[in-house]
């Protein structure tokens, strides 16, 4: 598999970034989750919206225009050879030091990683399956706007683990 960085293919063992991107200090970046069915990327122009609409309300520049990250996206796609297929596009603020300061991230880090995804059995597909609630709640509105397609999903990773530990899926 090869993965996209920054205007480079590497193969996934080699795909690596700084410990001091911002992305694995802080989360601070912006990401889209797009799907890829029989050839067609579904709505890649809207995603790309969302992602830098999501990426100038936190203030964080996409170095490259809409039309060059289209292009990578689906240079990606094609490098993988895939049909069938799930499209993480990710944009961190880049390297900076170990303070919060953004300004100190001179340029952000762009990955795209195609790859299937599998997100429930297929049994649950055709039977439905069952929920439940958790003590884990949304941020919200007013701290972090969820439109934002941010790369802070402690919230959604913590309830997915107390459905886990309650023995759903």
């Amino acid at each position: 598999m090869k993965v996209y960085i920054n205007g480079k293919f590497y193969e996934k063992s080699d795909a690596k970034i700084s410990v001091f991107d911002h992305v694995f200090l802080y989360g601070a970046g912006v990401f889209e989750g797009i799907r890829v069915y029989n050839g067609l990327i579904f709505r890649l122009s809207e995603h790309l919206n969302r992602l830098y609409e999501s990426a100038h309300t936190v203030l964080l520049k996409i170095p490259m225009t809409r039309k060059q990250l289209e292009q990578s996206v689906i240079k990606t796609l094609q490098a993988n050879r895939q049909k069938d297929a799930y499209i993480r596009l990710v944009v961190s603020r880049g390297v900076g030091d170990l303070g919060l300061d953004p300004n100190k991230c001179k340029v952000a880090t762009v990955v795209i990683i195609t790859n299937s995804i599998t997100l429930y059995p297929e049994k649950l597909y055709a039977d439905g399956l069952k929920i439940i609630t958790v003590p884990t709640v949304r941020n919200i509105p007013e701290a972090l706007n969820p439109q934002l397609k941010t790369l802070n999903y402690l919230n959604n990773i913590l309830a997915k683990i107390e459905a886990s530990n309650s023995g759903f899926v």
